[in-house]
């Protein structure tokens, strides 16, 4: 099992560790190494939120995930991505922003530098409002029940993610502009480009999500349609199989997918010019993590692995909330990769950490009875 859902991973690892020796030598390969464990570390909680909303799709668009998705992350996002950047800040064609990456590297890095401001802030807007809408939601599996009880109760409040998002928005923008200007800084003037850029990741957010939203709602509408000849199966002696998103419903799934991915992967391409502002290396190390990243979603979907250790999910959302803050503060601070990194590792291991000792106590409790008192109490 292992083998089939990694081999593409160990294939891609072992053709990228030796593309970096020809490129570069042995310095070649271990920044390539390093790069790879960078992107695994910090994109953990990301597989585990896309397997959340893969499990929901069908395996024609897991398979899409997996393959135009891989090209998507690997190529668009490692590679294309930070050329856009720079094309865009510098006002430069696509081939002159390909030539400044490949023979000016030190002009490349000082352009994607500066870009970065508006970048966190796109990044950072995104996942807050996944954080926020999370924690607002009233759930009846509660991780920190003493945290997500009174949430759950703000969260009826009409808007109040977008609300708080914005508030975000705003003091982040305005403490850049007035840092920026106090120490004379070249960034006085991107306050407006912080800001603008952070409302174009809510607005992202709300489309994306609002149109999977609504077709998923379309979807459950079909369901319910089945349901009846579902529990006829189930008389009959057939197997009963859950309805998957396709179609539509799966399509803007896929789209929001993407952008997700897309705003993970904002703090590991930044974060590699503190390693190297080789283009060519960099693409290689991030793209061998991103395949992990895909591999190990994919694991987690068919091992059923966020259903055995339910609390996964909630951790997997406070990362993506400390991310989410952590780029914003980059936009005016700078804050190492390995503080990021290991913010989210400990948030996810201790929600591992919680669902493993609930398992226990539904197994000492035993039975039906002992599992419905645990989930109702559920929460530390």
């Amino acid at each position: 099992m292992v083998l089939k859902t990694f081999g593409w991973s160990f294939a891609v690892t072992a053709l990228g560790l030796v593309a970096a020796i020809f490129y570069g030598g042995w310095a070649a390969f271990g920044v390539v190494a390093i790069l790879s464990i960078l992107e695994i570390s910090l994109s953990f909680d990301n597989a585990v939120v896309n397997a959340g909303i893969l499990k929901k799709m069908n395996a024609f668009w897991q398979k899409i995930f997996l393959t135009i998705g891989i090209l998507i992350a690997v190529f668009g996002m490692r590679l294309v991505f930070p050329v856009v950047i720079v094309a865009v800040s510098a006002s430069l064609g696509p081939i002159e922003a390909v030539d400044l990456a490949l023979t000016d590297k030190d002009r490349y890095q000082e352009l994607v530098t500066d870009a970065h401001p508006s970048i966190a802030a796109f990044g950072g807007m995104f996942l807050l409002m996944i954080f926020l809408d999370f924690i607002f939601e009233d759930r009846d599996i509660k991780w920190l029940g003493w945290l997500e009880r009174p949430l759950a109760k703000l969260g009826k409040v009409d808007m109040l993610s977008v609300c708080i998002a914005l508030i975000v928005l705003l003091i982040s923008a305005i403490t850049f502009g007035a840092h920026a200007h106090q120490h004379g800084g070249t960034h006085a003037d991107k306050a407006e480009t912080v800001l603008l850029s952070g409302i174009a990741g809510l607005i992202t957010y709300l489309v994306v999500g609002g149109l999977s939203g609504f077709f998923e709602d379309k979807l459950e509408e079909e369901e319910e349609r089945e349901h009846e000849a579902e529990e006829a199966a189930e008389r009959a002696g057939k197997p009963k199989s859950a309805v998957k998103l396709a179609g539509k419903a799966a399509f803007f799934m896929f789209l929001y997918l993407e952008v997700l991915d897309a705003s993970f992967s904002f703090d590991g391409v930044i974060g590699a010019f503190a390693i190297t502002n080789d283009i060519v290396l960099m693409a290689l190390g991030l793209g061998i993590g991103a395949m992990y990243v895909r591999s190990l979603t994919v694991y987690l979907v068919r091992e059923g692995t966020l259903d055995d250790y339910i609390y996964l999910e909630h951790g997997a959302h406070y990362a993506i909330g400390a991310l989410a803050i952590v780029l914003l503060v980059t936009i005016q601070y700078e804050i190492n990769e390995f503080i990021t990194g290991m913010i989210g590792v400990v948030l996810i291991g201790a929600s591992f950490w919680s669902s493993v000792r609930r398992n226990k106590r539904l197994a000492a409790a035993g039975g039906e009875g002992g599992k419905e008192k645990a989930e109702v109490s559920s929460g530390v």
